[in-house]
């Protein structure tokens, strides 16, 4: 017999990238200091700290695309790349005294709940735990998605995803084939098409791209920022206003996106001189039924001559030649798959056993769901930042993170006052009312209507993704916690009430 000791801790948050952080901060906010970030990497930073690829920056303004409690003046762009978000992250993990609470290297590799002892039993690629709260703050763009194309495994070259960016990989002088056309792959082409041979781009579905008001934002602009706040809060709030008014139609009035479309071709019609490749690259749905992407640079890079657009999937490889769905052969040094990530079956579902002794991917076989974006029924005291139909399609999800992070602060002030070693379960006829009336909106969105097949999607068509509806709209559902909604449970008669003070042991065969 061997001897191995599991910690308890009040709360374990997984994932330290916008969410998991986010929720660290709130819950010091709280007063509540026991708690642990799991993290399956050696750094902070999630998505922003694994999409390296050339180019990488984000499409929503700086300045909204950070906390309210964490305002940077010094962001050197309208939108900033990838080293300077990561770079953020890691100040506010300095900032709010998060570094003592990070343990890296700690994949959550399975997680149960213990219906007696009313905690979570959590299994980590460090070591075991306990906890009487889990946040899972992963995301859905953490686990990158490969389609399984035949033939794969015959080619002879280099094979990556744009989210795990091979940086040994010297694509000077090769012939790269791009696989997608999503908001990774329209940064990636212009980056890397001066550098090499020969560029094709495998598009499945043309994307709806707008210009890209991008520009250095000077030293006059941060130093008013840093002196006077208020000029730093109304730019933000600018920023914030102007997406607000966007939403009604997408959720209401698709047909009012026609003007858009117009913008976006006389866009295209700038760079793109060839009829028939500007035919091509024409999407036959409606803009905004997937994300609109935003680039200055994306369609005259389509343009030089040493880009080739398939216009079609890839189909199949057989060893250096890639065959498109059209039936097109191309040779190929080298396959970048920017075919985004597994964002409507997470991963991570898979991991979690609820009280009924079924996983949360077993329970979302059907489709996502949880309450407020937050809570799935028969899993007491798990909470989802980023959750089910709470993506936006046109403004910052640090809006959305910091609306949940206000529904997390308030479900840690109902258990307190309710007293020691209580669970909240979702009831499941809060989840499926909840549910009801998201997807009845749903339908009428231009996500629904708009004719195309998108991300937002699930298997079965159903729309798990985004939400309908605005920011402050969803500000106002997640502000405080209705029991009602919950189940309270309770420790089973005779058992001790109150919570473990600290670490304990445990044996183990």
């Amino acid at each position: 017999m061997a001897e191995r000791e599991r910690r308890h801790v009040r709360v374990a948050v997984i994932g330290s990238g916008f969410g998991g952080l986010g929720a660290a901060v709130r819950l010091r906010r709280q007063g509540i200091t026991d708690f642990v970030i799991l993290e399956r990497a050696d750094a902070v930073g999630g998505t922003w700290r694994d999409n390296t690829y050339p180019g990488c920056a984000c499409d929503v303004p700086s300045h909204l695309y950070s906390f309210s409690f964490a305002p940077n003046p010094e962001w050197p762009r309208n939108f900033s790349g990838q080293p300077h978000i990561r770079a953020y992250l890691e100040r506010v993990a300095d900032t709010f005294g998060l570094r003592d609470h990070l343990r890296f290297r700690a994949e959550v590799l399975s997680m149960r709940w213990d219906t007696e002892a009313l905690h979570w039993e959590v299994e980590t690629a460090a070591g075991p735990l306990t906890a009487d709260v889990v946040v899972s703050a992963t995301g859905p763009l953490s686990d990158p998605k490969v389609p399984a194309v035949p033939g794969l495994d015959t080619f002879p070259g280099k094979v990556s995803h744009s989210a795990r960016w091979d940086h040994d990989d010297d694509l000077r002088g090769q012939r790269v084939a791009m696989i997608g056309t999503g908001a990774s792959a329209i940064q990636i082409v212009p980056a890397i098409q001066p550098d090499v041979e020969r560029l094709t781009l495998f598009q499945r579905t043309a994307p709806w791209v707008l210009p890209r008001a991008d520009r250095k934002i000077t030293a006059a602009e941060k130093w008013l920022h840093s002196t006077f706040p208020a000029t730093r809060a109304a730019r933000r709030g600018l920023l914030w206003g102007i997406r607000e008014m966007q939403v009604s139609a997408f959720t209401k009035r698709p047909d009012e996106l026609g003007l858009i479309e117009f913008l976006a071709r006389n866009h295209m019609k700038k760079a793109i001189k060839d009829p028939v490749l500007r035919a091509a690259l024409t999407p036959d749905y409606r803009i905004g039924c997937k994300r609109i992407l935003l680039s200055n640079t994306y369609y005259p890079a389509l343009a030089q001559p040493n880009v080739d657009l398939v216009a079609a999937g890839l189909k199949e490889v057989r060893g250096s030649t890639l065959v498109g769905a059209d039936g097109s052969e191309v040779e190929a040094d080298t396959i970048v798959f920017g075919t985004g990530f597994h964002v409507t079956d997470l991963p991570i579902a898979q991991r979690v056993t609820g009280a009924h002794g079924t996983t949360l991917a077993e329970e979302w076989k059907d489709g996502m769901s949880a309450l407020r974006g937050a809570s799935a029924a028969g899993f007491p005291n798990f909470l989802t930042i980023i959750g089910p139909n709470t993506g936006l399609g046109n403004s910052s999800m640090i809006l959305m993170i910091e609306a949940q992070l206000n529904y997390l602060a308030d479900f840690m002030r109902q258990l307190d006052v309710l007293g020691p070693k209580i669970a909240l379960d979702a009831r499941p006829s809060a989840v499926q009312e909840w549910n009801r009336r998201i997807q009845q909106r749903m339908a009428r969105t231009v996500w629904n209507t708009g004719g195309c097949d998108s991300w937002y999607l699930d298997k079965n068509g159903r729309n798990t993704t985004a939400w309908p509806g605005t920011t402050a709209e969803f500000k106002k559902v997640t502000r405080q916690v209705d029991l009602a909604e919950y189940a309270v449970l309770r420790p089973p008669a005779g058992k001790p009430a109150d919570r473990p003070a600290g670490p304990r042991t445990e044996v183990a065969a």
